[in-house]
């Protein structure tokens, strides 16, 4: 029976990974949850899994939960120490991280330092504190295992490979919901064309992100982390089907690849019954001979301007990752209020990174000190 951690149970992965444990409720166990402000799906979580822990966001949420459930034996807490406590629960065998932003970079360092194994589908803290992370799962010998399904298909293919033998990791990408249109057709593009992404069900966030490709900027940046893949080994690919996740190649020009339809079920699946697999019910099986064909096009950083400047934050290092995270946020934060345009985002998070003096090596103060005066840089420019 493995115990397990959520956070950010009410989100698209947070739902997903609950559907997994309730398919197999005699493997695993949830202990803990957090959530934000889905008050009444956070209810049904608690009522449907029972978990002893429950960590939200506001006191007023946490009072009134605390009523509902009187009598039912369940903690609650509210606010960050809340969250860094379900992280560190001492019964719990592995916190999965589904929280969205930079929030979830403390409670995963927590999390690790607890001796805790850690199912990360939370792209920002790798991105921001790689090298924090990384370094804290190498001291503590905790692994970190990957749950964003391209991450997920890497990690599949170098299982029994020597990495010393990795010639390149090939990330694929849908191209988001744009991917059909030019540049100079993206101008007045609505909030509403830039949520409808063709082959995935994600949260908002992180669809506008798959719109603009940064997140695939991110997920360069979290697997030369993950990996420790120096970034000019890491490339970019279109695949509008989504059905190869990702590739290795080796050095001697031999691809492995990771195949399946679209569902976030099997990467999260696959991290919490690491390094066993386990049937996975309702879902459709790959019938290549339906499909028919696989498309496959070179990225232009032209076109995806996002992509460049997460693999140029990258490669500078040091505080920059953090600058391009933050203003990221605050950006698809503004364009979902209808405060920016969607092209916007782009020029606002390059004159945030074109302004920025890099801080090499950065502690996590450090890194939260630029987060913060980031974020208020980009909201003073929105303004």
């Amino acid at each position: 029976m493995k115990k397990i951690s959520l956070l950010g149970a009410t989100g698209s992965i947070g739902e997903q990974t609950l559907d997994v444990i309730n398919s197999y409720r005699e493997r695993f166990e949830l202990i803990a949850i957090s959530f934000g402000s889905n008050i009444e799906y956070g209810r049904k979580i608690i009522q449907q899994f029972k978990p002893k822990f429950v960590a939200v966001k506001e006191k007023k949420t946490c009072e009134q939960l605390k009523l509902e459930f009187l009598n039912e034996g369940i903690t609650f807490s509210y606010g960050e120490e809340a969250l860094m406590e379900a992280a560190m629960l001492e019964e719990v065998e592995i916190v999965v991280n589904a929280l969205v932003g930079n929030v979830g970079l403390v409670p995963t360092l927590k999390a690790i330092e607890a001796g805790k194994k850690v199912a990360i589908a939370n792209k920002e803290p790798l991105v921001t504190a790689g090298h924090l992370l990384t370094e804290h799962a190498r001291r503590y010998n905790v692994p970190l295992l990957p749950v964003d399904s391209e991450h997920s298909a890497i990690f599949q293919c170098l299982q029994g490979e020597n990495p010393k033998t990795i010639e390149r990791l090939i990330l694929t990408a849908s191209g988001g919901s744009f991917r059909d249109k030019r540049r100079d057709e993206l101008d007045g593009v609505t909030i509403e064309e830039a949520l409808s992404h063709p082959n995935w069900s994600m949260g908002a966030k992180i669809t506008i992100d798959s719109a603009t490709m940064m997140n695939k900027g991110f997920e360069v940046i979290e697997a030369h982390w993950l990996f420790d893949i120096p970034y000019e080994k890491i490339d970019v690919l279109l695949h509008k089907e989504s059905i190869i996740h990702s590739l290795v190649e080796f050095q001697d020009t031999s691809v492995i690849a990771q195949l399946g339809t679209p569902d976030m079920r099997v990467p999260i699946q696959y991290a919490l019954t690491y390094p066993n697999r386990l049937p996975l019910t309702n879902t459709k099986q790959l019938k290549l001979w339906e499909i028919g064909q696989l498309h496959f096009a070179k990225v232009d950083f032209n076109r995806y301007r996002a992509l460049k400047y997460a693999y140029d934050a990258g490669k500078i290092g040091g505080t920059m990752p953090t600058v391009l995270n933050a203003a990221n946020e605050v950006c698809v934060e503004a364009f979902l209020a209808n405060q920016i345009t969607f092209l916007q985002i782009e020029e606002l998070i390059e004159k945030s990174l074109s302004r920025h003096d890099v801080l090499p090596h950065p502690s996590l103060e450090v890194i939260q000190e630029v987060d913060i005066e980031t974020r208020q840089f980009v909201k003073n420019l929105i303004s």
